[in-house]
């Protein structure tokens, strides 16, 4: 699983695609906060807080961690690599983890300069240091964990095709209903009863509910477990198709 982690992370920055990755993740949430006028410019709103961070990051990882994963064996199957990747004593769930791993790791290298902008706030206020530093470390994990689950559910898009382009976009539609779709599905008309605990299916809820500053080992069991129920569900498209070969 090492090997496989230090090749696709070598693969990330030997290539543009992690360097694009994280800088076009700062720069969009940058003009947001900092540029471009309106109610999300930290210095138009006259609050010291990243709440605009916290609302727009999972939007831009929406497009984000899917251009990332979409290569991982979409590319590999139309290369034919991933044959050669078998060859190795590696386990189906070695080659995921490996790969999962090192998308984890990209995300988290994307949200460590986010730090800046914490220090920026944190001593832009009328008195400095006056921000709800517990709400904002949760927001924080809770944006991490939500990017982990796009990353498993971005992998699994990719074991499905060896169609980069179908990949990125059935991912998108993963991560979207995974963020807002069980939120609007809640409300549709005969399923008031329910309402509570389809939210409670989706990202969003749990989410919101770290943005607040609660740690919660419910809400991160649910984010360890969406993450894992995807890596075991490409296991599973990865097994069904060697089935297939050897038939």
């Amino acid at each position: 699983m090492f090997a496989i982690f230090i090749k696709e992370i070598s693969g990330f920055f030997s290539s543009l695609t992690g360097y694009i990755v994280i800088v076009v993740f700062l720069l969009v949430n940058s003009l947001f906060m900092w540029v471009f006028p309106g109610q999300w410019n930290i210095l138009d709103s006259g609050y010291a807080g990243l709440d605009t961070l916290f609302f727009l990051a999972p939007w831009v990882f929406l497009f984000l961690v899917p251009a990332v994963t979409m290569r991982m064996f979409a590319e590999e199957k139309r290369l034919g690599t991933i044959e050669l990747i078998y060859s190795k004593p590696v386990t189906e769930r070695e080659i995921i983890y490996g790969k999962y791993l090192a998308s984890v790791i990209l995300v988290l290298m994307a949200l460590l300069p986010c730090l800046i902008w914490y220090i920026s706030v944190y001593m832009l206020g009328d008195v400095p240091g006056n921000l709800d530093k517990g709400g904002t470390l949760g927001a924080f994990i809770g944006l991490f964990f939500l990017a982990s689950i796009y990353a498993s559910a971005g992998i699994f898009a990719s074991a499905l095709t060896d169609n980069q382009v179908i990949s990125f976009i059935v991912a998108i539609v993963i991560c979207f209903i995974l963020f807002a779709g069980f939120d609007a599905f809640a409300y549709l008309p005969g399923l008031k009863r329910f309402d509570e605990f389809i939210i409670r299916l989706g990202i969003n809820e749990h989410y919101k509910s770290m943005s607040r500053g609660v740690i919660d080992i419910k809400d991160a069991a649910y984010y360890i477990s969406v993450a894992v129920i995807f890596n075991e569900a490409t296991r599973l498209v990865l097994v069904s198709r060697r089935w297939k070969k050897k038939s």
